[in-house]
C-alpha cells in the first residue's frame, strides 16, 4: 500500500524545448478527430519495490526508452484509464469524477498484481498534465481533452512473476467526435467471439481485453457497423457490453435496464453517472440480465423504445440497428430517442458547468 509520503510527491517540470508550433496546433484543434494527435507534455512517475512511488515529473512528450526484456512486453502487466478535461461555461477547466477513475485504476492494478497508486497522486498527475497543455483544448463544438493515464511493468527480466519496477504515465489528446460515421445513431454487430469469462480480467481496464476485441471489432467494421457487441461466455445469450462501452435499454413503462456487473464487464464511470441521473428523472432503474432474443422481441413489439451506449470517449450514443448472422432489427425509429438525448444533455451540461453539479462530480482545476 502507498505511504502518506508518496501522496505528497513534488512534480519536477521540464519545459519542452521545441513545442508544436502555434499554427500547426491550431490546425489540429480545428479538426482533432479522436486519439490521433497528442499534446506537448506527459507525466511520468516511477515505482520501485521497497522504495514505492518516486520521481514525479512533467516532461516533453516523446518515445519511451524500454529494455527489450521489460516485463510488459512478455507478460502484459499493463493497465490504463480514460477520462476527459472540459472547458467550463465560464472559461475554466474541470475534470469529471477523477477520483472514480483513480479507484478503478487501483482495482485494475490489484487484479494484475501491480502496485496501487494513491488516489490523490493519480488526480494530481492528471491535473499536472492538463495544466501543462491547457492551450490544447479543441476549438470545435463539444471538444475536450482526452486523458490517458496508464501503468506498465518496466523491470527487465524473464520469468513469470509480478515485476518489481513500474512506470505510471499520463498523456493527453485533443478530442472531437469518437465515431467517424457521424450518423445520428450507431449500428452494432453481435460477435461470435467473447470478451471475457467469469474469473477473468473483464472488470479490469487492461490492454489484453482490448487486444482480444480487435478481430471482432474489425469484423463489425468490415460489415459496415460502428461497434461490436459481446455476449456472455458461458451461455452465449446474455448481453454484456460493446467493444468499449456499456449499454442501456429504455422501455415504454418508464424503466431503464443495464447489464449487471458480474466481473465480466467494465464498471463504467459514465454508466454509474447515468444510473444516478436516470433515477433523478423518475425512472425505475434496474441492473440485471437481458438476453439478445428478448432484446429483439422487445424491439419488435415496441416494448423497448430506446437503446444507448455510453463511455468516456463516446459519452452517450444512440443505438439504432443491431445485426448478427441471424438477421438484424431496428430499435424505435432507428434514430436518437428522447430519453437518450435528455440524459446526454444533462450529463454534458454538468461536465461543462452549464448545469448545477449537485453530486460533487466536477473537479475544477483552473
Amino acid at each position: 500500500m502507498a505511504t502518506t509520503a508518496e501522496t505528497r510527491l513534488s512534480f519536477t517540470k521540464h519545459p519542452h524545448p521545441a513545442p508544436v508550433a502555434a499554427d500547426v496546433r491550431a490546425q489540429v484543434l480545428a479538426n482533432p478527430g479522436f486519439g490521433t494527435a497528442f499534446t506537448d507534455h506527459m507525466v511520468e512517475i516511477d515505482y520501485t519495490e521497497g522504495a514505492g512511488w518516486h520521481d514525479a515529473r512533467v516532461i516533453p512528450y516523446g518515445p519511451i526508452a524500454l529494455d527489450p526484456a521489460a516485463a510488459v512486453l512478455h507478460y502484459a502487466q499493463e493497465i490504463f484509464e480514460g477520462l476527459k478535461a472540459y472547458r467550463l461555461a465560464d472559461g475554466g477547466i474541470a475534470l469529471f469524477r477523477p477520483e472514480a477513475n483513480a479507484a478503478r485504476f487501483n482495482a485494475s492494478a490489484r487484479r494484475l498484481a501491480m502496485p496501487e497508486l494513491p488516489e490523490d497522486l493519480f488526480v494530481e498527475a492528471v491535473r499536472q498534465q492538463v495544466l501543462a497543455d491547457k492551450d490544447w483544448f479543441p476549438t470545435v463544438e463539444g471538444g475536450s481533452m482526452y486523458l490517458r493515464p496508464f501503468m506498465f511493468a518496466s523491470e527487465a527480466f524473464l520469468g513469470v512473476r509480478p515485476a518489481k519496477q513500474y512506470k505510471f504515465m499520463v498523456i493527453a489528446s485533443p478530442a472531437g467526435n469518437y465515431f467517424k460515421s457521424g450518423a445520428p445513431a450507431v449500428s452494432i454487430w453481435v460477435s461470435d467471439y467473447t470478451r471475457a469469462a467469469p474469473g477473468g480480467t473483464g472488470a479490469a481496464k487492461c490492454g489484453g481485453n482490448y487486444a482480444a476485441s480487435l478481430v471482432p471489432t474489425a469484423e463489425a467494421f468490415s460489415r459496415g457497423h460502428d461497434q461490436v457487441l459481446f455476449l456472455d461466455a458461458a451461455e452465449r445469450k446474455w448481453i454484456e457490453e460493446l467493444g468499449g462501452m456499456n449499454l442501456f435499454f429504455v422501455f415504454d413503462d418508464g424503466s431503464i435496464l443495464t447489464p449487471e456487473l458480474t466481473g465480466t464487464i467494465l464498471p463504467g464511470i459514465t454508466r454509474s453517472s447515468l444510473l444516478t441521473l436516470a433515477a433523478e428523472e423518475g425512472l425505475t432503474v434496474r441492473e440485471g440480465r437481458y438476453s439478445l432474443d428478448q432484446w429483439k422481441a422487445d424491439a419488435a413489439s415496441g416494448k423497448l423504445v430506446e437503446t444507448f451506449a455510453c463511455g468516456t470517449a463516446a459519452v452517450v450514443t444512440p443505438v439504432g440497428k443491431v445485426a448478427s448472422h441471424e438477421g438484424e432489427f431496428t430499435i424505435g425509429s432507428g434514430g436518437p430517442g428522447q430519453l437518450t438525448q435528455k440524459l446526454r444533455q444533462k450529463l454534458v451540461g454538468i461536465q461543462r458547468g452549464e448545469i448545477a453539479d449537485t453530486h460533487g462530480w466536477v473537479t475544477r482545476i483552473a
